[in-house]
């Protein structure tokens, strides 16, 4: 990995860090943190692999800041985590955005819990869903406005190095 990649990938990861700090009130289980969105980002700006690890180890600070409320399932969590990243990375690349933004949200917001129901229970399930939805679609309408401005600002500032 070259060195300028690396560093905006830590960078993505302290946003993400800054996003896990953002809180929206969730029962049961505290809130549900805003880390996804830095991770999304990243996903478009340096491919899927990274938005992967930007959103395992966004996931895990998260979860560390309130204290590990679901002990050892967090590890389950930042795994389900990465692989939505890198299925949303993948379909993003392919060129199809908004298709990549409805998976994201249907995985993110609805199927990752869905081990839950077999460990905590339907209930656990049930009151968690408002808020990841309202989380996930936060997230997700963040990294729509702001992802393709990162992008076009990569390209013109590429542009502008080739004329130079």
């Amino acid at each position: 990995m070259k060195i300028k990649k690396l560093a905006i990938l830590a960078l993505f990861i302290s946003f993400s860090v800054v996003g896990a700090m953002i809180k929206i009130p969730a029962m049961l289980i505290g809130s549900i943190a805003l880390d996804s969105f830095p991770a999304l980002v990243a996903a478009v700006v340096l491919g899927p692999m990274s938005g992967a690890i930007v959103s395992s180890i966004g996931h895990l600070v998260s979860a560390q800041l309130a204290g590990f409320p679901l002990g050892p399932f967090h590890i389950l969590i930042a795994i389900e985590m990465a692989l939505i990243l890198l299925l949303f990375g993948y379909v993003y690349k392919k060129g199809k955005k908004l298709t990549s933004y409805i998976l994201f949200f249907i995985c993110n917001g609805f199927i990752a819990a869905l081990p839950f129901i077999f460990i905590l229970g339907t209930g656990f399930y049930v009151a968690t869903m408002p808020s990841l939805v309202i989380g996930t679609l936060f997230n997700a309408i963040a990294a729509a406005l702001v992802a393709p401005k990162i992008v076009a600002y990569k390209k013109l500032n590429a542009a502008e190095k080739g004329h130079v």
